[in-house]
Parts: C-alpha cells; structure tokens; sequence
C-alpha cells in the first residue's frame, strides 16, 4: 500500500530545505574558502572551514568513495520504501527521523556524485582532550545524526511495558 500526497507533504516540506541547505552552504564555502584556511565565527569555538572528506563519520574508512556511494543508494531505497508503506497509524518520530536521513543521505551522495567526495566545513572546538577539535562536518551529516537520534526516541517509546511492570499487583 502506498502513503498519500498529503501524508508525505510535510516530509518533502522538511527534507528538500534541508537538502537545499546543505547544497548552498557548501558551494559557498567552495567558493569562499581555501582548503588551508579558516573563518573564525566564535573565536576558540567555531569555525568555517573547507575539509575534504572521502571516508565516512570522522574521516573514518578513507577512499571508499564507490563503496559510500552504494550504500548511500541502498539507503535511500529504503528510506523510500518505509515513506511510502502505508502504515495503520500516524508516527511523527518516523516520519520526521526519516525525513532527517532522506535530507541528510541525498547531501552526501550529491557531493560524492559530483566531486568525489564529501565536503565538511562545520569545526567546533569543545575544549575536551577526546575532542580537540570535533571532526569537521556539515549539514547533511547534522541531519543524519538528529534522525538516528529520533529513531532511537521513536524506537523507545514503542516499547512495550514488561510483564513486570504492565501487572498491577
């Protein structure tokens, strides 16, 4: 069974912004910043920079371009198949954690399609030793995380009470 137009507005609504973020903020630093420089937008705290990042979550697995590619397209089949299941009731955690990851998937797969990678340009400091600076990041990776955050509430919250505590002694 198929969602209906007005089921899925609301996540066309979130995920094309999002993506359209992402896509313009990083032809902006492209074209604004040098691969060796920075912009200092909290001093010590955050900055803008242009990193190259041809691996996954903090530069892990480097060039495995092709390999990223793929299960990006894998991703979004799925996420496109769990958007239009009909469901038997209204989740907004789903829907809005797919949302995220639809946005989220599309803006990395863009960047590895047209230039072998992706670009990463968000650099916060938090001043920890395990974090000295965070790994840089980006928009789409921001929306990736906050989805898999909501899965986990969506997840949480759907689980039943144990039989311990369902009984009312």
């Amino acid at each position: 069974m198929r969602a209906s137009w007005r089921d899925m507005k609301w996540i066309v609504f979130l995920s094309l912004p999002l993506y359209a973020l992402d896509q313009i903020s990083k032809y902006w630093i492209l074209h604004h910043i040098d691969a060796e420089s920075q912009i200092d937008v909290i001093p010590r705290w955050f900055y803008l920079v242009n990193v190259t990042n041809t691996g996954a979550a903090f530069g892990s697995f480097k060039n495995n371009n092709a390999f990223f590619i793929m299960l990006s397209c894998v991703a979004l089949v799925a996420v496109v198949f769990l958007l239009l299941r009909k469901q038997d009731h209204k989740d907004a955690w789903r829907d809005l954690s797919l949302a995220l990851l639809l946005a989220g998937v599309l803006g990395n797969l863009t960047d590895r399609l047209t230039h072998g990678h992706v670009i990463d340009f968000l650099l916060v400091n938090l001043h920890v030793r395990f974090a000295n600076p965070w790994p840089a990041f980006n928009v789409a990776d921001s929306c990736i995380c906050i989805a898999v955050i909501c899965f986990i509430i969506d997840t949480l919250r759907q689980r039943p009470l144990s039989t311990a505590e369902g009984r009312s002694d």
